[in-house]
C-alpha cells in the first residue's frame, strides 16, 4: 500500500497535542514560583526548555538507534492520523508484511512521541519569543529579542529537517544535519539564558584572551567531531570496526574515502545508486576514531587549563568528566556490539560537551584594556 509522504490532515490535532504537552512545563513553572515576577518565571522557563531540548536530543538518538525513524512513514502524523491508535489497521498491515519493521506498533509510538516532544519544545520556544517581544513593546529597554527570535526561527528550520528525515527515507546527510540542528538549538537556548541573566547583573567571568581562543577552537573541533560521529551513526557504520585500538586487525584497514564521504546519496547506497561498499563504511568509522584521538587530547588540555584557573574550575571539571564519559561510551559501542544505552549516552555526552563550551564562551569575557 502506497502512503503519501505528506499528509496534513492531522495537523490541527497534532498542534493541539503539542500545545497541551507544552502547557505542562509552562504551568509547572508558573505554579511552582507563585511569588516570582514574570521576568523571573520566564528565566526559569528558559532553563526548563533547555532541559527538555536536551531530553529531545537524547530521545531523537533513541529513535534513530532503535530504527524507529520511519515508524510512521508519513509526516506530520502517522498514516494520516494524529496518533498510532487511529493508524492501528495500517500499522497492522505493514507489520504483517515485515514483522521487524521499519513499521511496527512500538516503532510508531517511539516516532510519534518524538514528534510530540518536538512540538512541545517548539511551543515553549514560541512562548519565550512572545514574552521577549511583549516586554520590548512595553518599553523595557534592556530586553533583547534577537536570541529568542533567532531560536524560534531555528526551531522551525529544525522541524523542516525532521520532516525531510521521514520523507527522504533517512537520507544520511539530512539526518546528520537534523542532529547538528538539535545541538544548535541547545547552543541558542544557552545563549538566551545567559542574555536574560545579564539584564540585571554582570554575570560574566573574566577569562584570559589566550584561554578564550583555545575554548573557541575547542568548540570548533568538537563540532567537526560531532559531525563525523553523526555521519557514522546515520550510515550505520559503528560496527565497521569492532576491535580497539586496531580496526579489523589492522592499523590501516582497507578504506574507500571517496565513496564513504560522498554526501548526497540515499541510505545504504553510493552516489551512483549502487550498494555502498564495506570499505566505505570502514573509512567513515575509522576517520571518526582517528579524529577522536586529536579532539580528546585538545579538549583534555583545555580542561586542564580551565581547572587551573580559579574562576573556571567547574568548567574544567565538567569538561574532563564528559570527555571520560565519551571515551567509555565510545569504546563500549565498539567492543560491546553497539549497546543501546551506551550509544544514547554517547550522543548525550557530545551534546553536554557542546553545552559546557557554549556556556563557557557565553559567560566569560576577556579583560578590558584601559588606555591612560
Amino acid at each position: 500500500m502506497s502512503e503519501p509522504l505528506f499528509n496534513l490532515a492531522p495537523t490541527l490535532h497534532l498542534l493541539i497535542t503539542g500545545a497541551l504537552v507544552a502547557m505542562v512545563p509552562l504551568c509547572w513553572v508558573w505554579l511552582r514560583n507563585p511569588r516570582a515576577s514574570t521576568v523571573q518565571r520566564v528565566r526559569r522557563l528558559t532553563l526548563v526548555t533547555l532541559f527538555l531540548t536536551f531530553d529531545l536530543v537524547l530521545f531523537g538518538a533513541f529513535t534513530r538507534l532503535t530504527d524507529s525513524g520511519l515508524g510512521c512513514p508519513d509526516w506530520p502524523g502517522c498514516y494520516g492520523q494524529a496518533s498510532p491508535v487511529g493508524a492501528q489497521a495500517a500499522i497492522d498491515q505493514a507489520q504483517s508484511q515485515m514483522p521487524t519493521g521499519p513499521v511496527t506498533h512500538t516503532k510508531a509510538w517511539i516516532e510519534m512521541i518524538h514528534r510530540y516532544m518536538a512540538m512541545a519544545v517548539g511551543g515553549l520556544i514560541l512562548t519565550l519569543s512572545l514574552f521577549a517581544w511583549v516586554r520590548r513593546w512595553r518599553g523595557e529597554v534592556k530586553v533583547g529579542v534577537m536570541w529568542p527570535t533567532f531560536t524560534l526561527v531555528w526551531v522551525c528550520v529544525q522541524g523542516a529537517f525532521g520532516a525531510l528525515t521521514v520523507t527522504m527515507k533517512l537520507f544520511p546527510l539530512i539526518v546528520s544535519m537534523h542532529l547538528l540542528g538539535g545541538l544548535m538549538l541547545l547552543a541558542l537556548l544557552i545563549r538566551q539564558a545567559q542574555a536574560q541573566r545579564a539584564e540585571d547583573v554582570a554575570a560574566v567571568l573574566t577569562i584570559p584572551p589566550g584561554l578564550r581562543r583555545l575554548a573557541q577552537w575547542g568548540l570548533l573541533v568538537l563540532l567537526v567531531q560531532v559531525g563525523l560521529g553523526a555521519w557514522v551513526s546515520t550510515n550505520y557504520a559503528v560496527l565497521a570496526c569492532n576491535t580497539f585500538p586496531q580496526c579489523q586487525g589492522s592499523w590501516w584497514p582497507l578504506m574507500d574515502f571517496a565513496q564513504g564521504f560522498g554526501l548526497w546519496r540515499p541510505l545504504g547506497l553510493n552516489t551512483l545508486g549502487e550498494p555502498i561498499h564495506f570499505e566505505a563504511l570502514t573509512a567513515i568509522h575509522y576517520t571518526h576514531r582517528l579524529a577522536a584521538y586529536a579532539v580528546f587530547a585538545y579538549l583534555g588540555a583545555l580542561a586542564w587549563q580551565l581547572y587551573s584557573t580559579p574562576a573556571l574550575v567547574s568548567y574544567g571539571f565538567w569538561l574532563a568528566g564528559l570527555l571520560l564519559l565519551q571515551l567509555l561510551t565510545g569504546l563500549s559501542n565498539v567492543v560491546l556490539d553497539w549497546p543501546l544505552v551506551a550509544a544514547v549516552m554517547h550522543t548525550g555526552g557530545a551534546a553536554a560537551l557542546l553545552m559546557v563550551l557554549v556556556g563557557l564562551l557565553a559567560n566569560t569575557r576577556t579583560p578590558r584594556t584601559h588606555i591612560d
